[in-house]
């Protein structure tokens, strides 16, 4: 059983309050625990896509999946930013205007790559297309240890 097009309202809702509660979560984490936050966030993103490509037409699976969709989601702005300002250091201005600018073209080609899967392969290689993104995305985020995330990292408390 598919979920109608008039229950999207209430989808709608739940990323929306989701992806609010997960930035109020990445907000208290963001500072002590950058790595494990972007690493599990990207790994709970992750299990969003297998939950659709498996479970896409289940009510359930659909309203968990677009949760834990909202929680990561929410906050990635926040983790990216931050990884960001942390690895370019001195250039962090820079750096933020590469991220936002990339963000930007990410936008664009999601709507372009997304048109073109659904044209050619339909709505259901969405998730797994998706998928595949995420752990390339997980595998970047796990070997920017060095970089991306200091040991010991300078906090500003003011």
């Amino acid at each position: 059983m598919a979920i109608g097009i008039d229950r999207i309202d209430f989808i709608l809702l739940i990323f929306g309050v989701a992806a609010l509660l997960g930035i109020w979560i990445i907000g208290l984490l963001v500072d002590r625990y950058l790595r494990i936050s972007v690493l599990f966030s990207l790994s709970v993103f992750t299990l969003t896509a297998i939950m659709l490509g498996f479970g896409g037409k289940i009510p359930l699976v659909i309203y968990l999946a677009v949760t834990l969709w909202g929680l990561t989601f929410g906050g990635a702005a926040t983790l990216l930013q931050t990884a960001s300002a942390d690895a370019a250091g001195d250039g962090a201005d820079v750096a933020q205007s590469m991220v936002v600018t990339v963000w930007n073209l990410a936008i664009a080609g999601g709507g372009i790559v997304g048109g073109i899967l659904l044209e050619s392969s339909g709505v259901s290689s969405f998730p797994w297309v998706i998928c595949i993104l995420l752990l390339l995305g997980l595998i970047v985020a796990w070997q920017a240890k060095k970089y991306s995330f200091p040991h010991r990292r300078q906090v500003s408390r003011n």
